[in-house]
């Protein structure tokens, strides 16, 4: 079968600029969906969570399923879902919070389908080089939030966001306009995917059953990794989702700044996967992330300064950035049974547990907001157990004509920032379990002769009735 290599790259390069720029869009917007529809940080998370949780649903079932579907329509139906997704996000204000969800859980869907297709996608056509390939694929990750958040910065001047007592109805059109730049990369991989041939994963086409396939799940090996997702999940979606919230609160600066900084990070040392594997290994490469993103998530949860923040930030996105496709890519070499349903299992997996950290992060966040609040100003802005955004904007609104900030307003910025500091002060101790794993992985390598690609060879065939068939 002959399909074009390069272009069915670049399409799923596209598309994973497309899943990014969505999060990023989303991480920006998040606070003015807040006030939109009036949204607790707890039910902000649960925005996160239709996305998280809508996503595995999506690579789980689809991804033991690519060479029976075929990616060609899988590609064509995730991106009719990206499509509908962020149009339905457009108009949800005048549907309500439900329409939002539901518009969520299906850009969530157009993720989990698109990668569940990428990811061995791209290990097929580049069976020699699947680590490099997939960490270059994964590349255009931070390149997609650099540029939605790039985008949500420039829209923002337009609406005079930054200028105080800006209108809701400015607020809520700024916002739209964001997501609707999503649109464009979405409609992108879209064309460039429709009518391509595309290869038999690496599975199906050296003949390994699908019941081997299922088998190669249960290996104590892919199962160690697996565990080692769900805490790189955590480590990585998590903060990522959190960071446009949380250092606005810290900083005072918009956290979208600091996405946009680690994404370059990651970008940077994404395309240079390849170099920095044979250097260190890949467990070397695994065991330095760990460390870098421990110190960096735990220094920003004491960080209250913008140069401090950034220098902390700077060891967030060195750790972080290597972590998950490194993941896959490991996975991919060692277990290259598995084909499609494993690199699913392992996105899917990563994916469940990034939603869960979303509101897990976010009731953290309000508890110690209302915790470090004096009693009379919790009484006005928590409302029914929940801190109320909109209650906060009437209590600020009320001091606006103070010469300074009133003490209610300094007090509520001081319990955001404690509040947002403990996110991040939690979620630093989840690198260090499986930084232990991956060194006891590299020792048991290393005991055997060193890390080695396991290969696929073709399906032996048999004669039979005077031609050749598969065995």
């Amino acid at each position: 079968m002959k399909y074009n290599r390069p272009r069915l790259f670049a399409a799923s390069c596209i598309a994973m600029i497309t899943l990014a720029m969505t999060f990023s869009v989303r991480v920006d917007i998040l606070s003015a969906l807040g006030a939109e529809f009036d949204l607790s940080h707890y039910q902000q998370g649960l925005i996160i969570t239709a996305v998280s949780w809508s996503y595995p649903v999506a690579i789980f079932v689809i991804g033991p399923l690519c060479d029976a579907l075929g990616m060609g329509r899988l590609m064509l139906l995730a991106c009719a879902c990206h499509v509908a997704g962020i149009s339905l996000t457009i108009a949800s204000p005048a549907f309500g919070f439900t329409m939002l969800l539901v518009a969520t859980i299906l850009i969530g869907l157009g993720d989990g389908i698109a990668e569940a297709v990428f990811n061995p996608l791209v290990t097929t056509m580049y069976p020699d080089e699947k680590t490099g390939r997939i960490g270059l694929l994964h590349s255009f990750w931070p390149a997609g939030l650099i540029i939605g958040g790039v985008l949500c910065l420039a829209i923002s001047p337009f609406f005079h966001l930054s200028v105080p007592g800006v209108s809701a109805a400015a607020v809520s059109l700024s916002w739209k306009v964001k997501m609707a730049t999503a649109l464009l990369p979405a409609l992108a991989y879209g064309a460039l995917m429709y009518g391509q041939e595309f290869p038999q994963t690496e599975r199906a086409a050296s003949g390994v059953s699908t019941g081997d396939m299922f088998r190669e799940a249960l290996r104590p090996g892919f199962l160690i990794l697996l565990v080692c997702m769900v805490f790189t999940a955590v480590t990585e979606v998590g903060p990522d989702q959190w960071i446009g919230s949380v250092m606005t609160d810290t900083v005072g600066i918009r956290g979208i700044w600091f996405l946009i900084y680690t994404a370059g990070i990651m970008f940077v040392m994404r395309v240079y996967a390849a170099q920095l594997v044979r250097l260190l290994t890949p467990f070397g490469l695994l065991m330095l992330s760990c460390v870098s993103a421990t110190a960096g998530l735990y220094w920003m949860s004491y960080s209250f300064t913008p140069l401090v923040a950034l220098v902390a930030a700077t060891f967030f996105g060195a750790g972080k950035a290597c972590l998950w496709p490194t993941l896959i890519g490991v996975t991919s070499e060692r277990y290259p049974r598995g084909g499609a349903f494993l690199l699913a299992l392992l996105g899917g997996t990563g994916m469940i547990v990034g939603g869960l950290a979303g509101p897990v992060m976010g009731r953290i966040y309000d508890r110690y907001t209302i915790n470090a609040l004096p009693p009379q100003v919790a009484r006005v802005v928590v409302v029914n157990g929940r801190y109320s955004p909109v209650a906060r904007e009437r209590l600020v609104e009320s001091e606006k004509n103070l010469p300074e900030p009133g003490p209610a307003s300094a007090a509520l910025a001081n319990a955001e920032k404690q509040g947002a500091a403990m996110t991040f002060r939690y979620v630093a101790l989840t690198p260090i379990l499986p930084f232990f794993a991956y060194i006891g992985l590299a020792l048991y390598h290393r005991s055997r002769g060193g890390y080695r690609t396991v290969a696929l060879g073709r399906p032996k065939r048999r004669r039979r009735g005077g031609r050749m068939e598969p065995s």
